[in-house]
């Protein structure tokens, strides 16, 4: 599924990876529940959070 995408993803690709808005996407990173790196001003998250986040996801939607 995110075979894809870099090891180090940037939150337009989270967006476009889960199919999601820019600005869920950054709330998702910014309120943690997808865990971030932060560099400057960017957050690069590691695919692997995704994919965790993804698995999480399975049975508890309504976190969104």
């Amino acid at each position: 599924m995110l075979n894809d995408y870099k090891d180090m993803m940037t939150v337009k690709d989270v967006s476009q990876a889960l199919r999601i808005g820019k600005n869920t996407a950054y709330s998702l990173v910014s309120r943690g529940i997808i865990p971030s790196l932060k560099n400057g001003r960017r957050y690069l998250i590691p695919k692997q959070y995704v994919i965790d986040y993804l698995l999480s996801q399975r049975y508890n939607i309504k976190q969104l």
